[in-house]
């Protein structure tokens, strides 16, 4: 003789039994997605990575329309500082001025949001790195900007006057120098921006060696092959031919390499 269940017993379980489809209890509501602070380490869809660089370039693009707006307030002075070691110049073509105008915005406009577009990069690899690597990007960041900062200053207050008057040396009774104010700037962009990128070569020594990609007995055997290689690049970059500019460019490169080389070995002791 069987003993009968209780009633509550055999309802409490029923193998044809389905739960209906839907959201588990822990889920969040259906068409909601997680917060942002949740998805970090590769848990970003293509779509959210997509996403958010398109709103970090916005933002970017923003931060350089204001800084335009902000060099064209300040142009008259800006060009005061830029024309100043050449002295007049001229337009050939009714629109070259406003042009010329235009694009010195730009430039200062540019370097004004320089930070911030550092700071946009940086945060959208933030979300990919530990907790040291992002100590060591927090630091690094920071001294870029400084770094390239320092070369555009050296290059325009020291290097690039010394360049306008070799080159107006050149000029004679029968010679005179007849600047366009458009072929001027130019020269100015492409003499001067170089110098922000080469200043950071000490930057970029020290990560190699704290990645132990270099040390300082690999810095130190190429060090007359850097020697050459630093007038090439200046010859690449430079947009004269002339050596006097390509001198101007070389020489600091082989200054910051050697004190790249001086961190690495004596402070880091790579």
């Amino acid at each position: 003789m069987t003993e009968a269940k209780p009633e509550n017993e055999q309802a409490s379980y029923d193998p044809s039994f389905v739960e209906p489809a839907g959201n588990p209890p822990d889920a969040p509501p259906a068409g909601t997605e997680p917060p942002e602070e949740e998805l970090d380490d590769g848990s970003m869809s293509l779509i959210a990575h997509l996403t958010e660089l398109r709103s970090r370039l916005i933002k970017c693009l923003v931060a350089v329309a204001l800084g335009s707006c902000v060099g064209y307030y300040f142009l008259d002075e800006i060009m005061h500082y830029l024309t100043a070691p050449a002295g007049k110049l001229y337009y050939m073509q009714p629109s070259e001025a406003f042009f010329t105008y235009l694009k010195v915005s730009i430039a200062a406009g540019f370097l004004v949001a320089l930070p911030v577009i550092f700071y946009q990069v940086w945060m959208f690899f933030l979300p990919a790195l530990t907790r040291r690597e992002r100590m060591v990007l927090g630091l690094i960041v920071p001294a870029s900007v400084l770094l390239f900062f320092g070369g555009l200053a050296f290059s325009f207050f020291l290097v690039f006057p010394a360049a306008v008057q070799f080159f107006l040396g050149f000029g004679n009774t029968e010679l005179e120098a007849l600047f366009s104010v458009d072929k001027y700037f130019d020269f100015v962009i492409w003499f001067v921006l170089p110098f922000g990128f080469v200043f950071e070569l000490p930057l970029i020594m020290i990560i190699l060696a704290k990645l132990g990609i270099v040390g300082s007995k690999f810095l130190g055997k190429y060090q007359r092959i850097v020697v050459f290689l630093a007038f090439v690049i200046a010859a690449v970059i430079t947009p004269t031919p002339d050596v006097f500019t390509q001198t101007m460019i070389a020489v600091p490169m082989i200054l910051l390499y050697e004190v790249g080389y001086l961190i690495v070995r004596y402070i880091m002791r790579k």
